[in-house]
């Protein structure tokens, strides 16, 4: 193989496999946009990222809903009290859910008080159990999803904003007084357990804190759905909001810090 080749073949198989990881379908995006472009007599330098971003809208915004149904999976209905902290997720075609996760979560906000909204991150690819939405270990099966936590301003007046633009990465880290969970993983060598801190795309709304009676509503009007099985958060947040339902669990220092995210999954 001549050594020029090369390139002409690593970087679309690179390009191919790093679409595919981030939103399943870009893949096979790109294979086809490749294709359009061999066809297509139009010169331009921009044609190859104009003919990509054309057909994976489209791809993304009317063919992938109308064809998740068939293997089980339907966008997170959005609604005044949900929403996505972060529109990429939609973009990249994490917001896929179950049926009986999406009612879940439209049941939890309808019972919220009207000064509290879900914010969600990432659920789950429209396609296919067992395929990996990474950084996830487990968002494989559109049962799991995660939601933003709720914060309040210096007035102590619930925020329906977030601190870090991606929605993931700003801790709430343990108080002195509690148990440190986060630097027992991390001492044991779990170097990836605060891994989110590089995923934020940056810190807004510095001024906002945690708020104990939001986080604690929220969590409390989850634990109510009977098909709930489990919730993700930190030991700390826990002990914090005084909360002791079975449902709450601790997720592993295998995977990530949960204490600027809830996971939620089904039974």
């Amino acid at each position: 193989m001549k050594i020029k080749l090369i390139p002409k073949i690593i970087i679309p198989f690179l390009l191919f496999s790093v679409l595919t990881i981030i939103t399943q379908i870009g893949g096979i995006v790109y294979l086809i946009s490749k294709l359009i472009n061999f066809k297509w007599q139009w010169k331009s330098r921009f044609k190859p990222m104009l003919s990509f971003l054309i057909l994976y809208l489209f791809a993304t915004l009317y063919v992938v809903p109308c064809i998740a149904p068939i293997f089980g999976r339907e966008k997170v209905t959005h609604t005044t009290k949900i929403q996505a902290t972060n529109y990429f997720t939609v973009l990249l075609n994490r917001n896929y859910v179950t049926p009986k996760l999406n009612a879940l979560i439209q049941n939890t906000a309808e019972a919220l008080p009207n000064n509290i909204n879900i914010h969600y991150l990432d659920a789950n690819f429209p396609f296919l159990d067992k395929f990996p939405l990474a950084p996830h270990l487990s968002h494989n099966d559109g049962e799991k999803i995660d939601l933003s936590l709720i914060y309040e301003d210096t007035t102590g007046q619930i925020s329906n904003e977030q601190k870090s633009i991606s929605g993931y990465g700003v801790f709430e880290n343990p108080k002195p007084n509690e148990y440190n969970q986060v630097a027992v993983c991390l001492k044991k060598g779990y170097f990836q357990y605060d891994f989110p801190k590089y995923l934020t795309l940056g810190s807004i709304n510095t001024q906002l804190v945690f708020s104990n009676k939001g986080n604690s509503i929220l969590i409390k009007t989850l634990l109510r759905q009977k098909e709930l099985g489990k919730i993700f958060i930190e030991p700390h947040l826990k002990h914090r909001l005084q909360l002791n339902n079975q449902k709450i669990r601790y997720h592993g220092c295998k995977a990530v810090r949960h204490d600027d995210h809830i996971h939620i999954q089904l039974k």
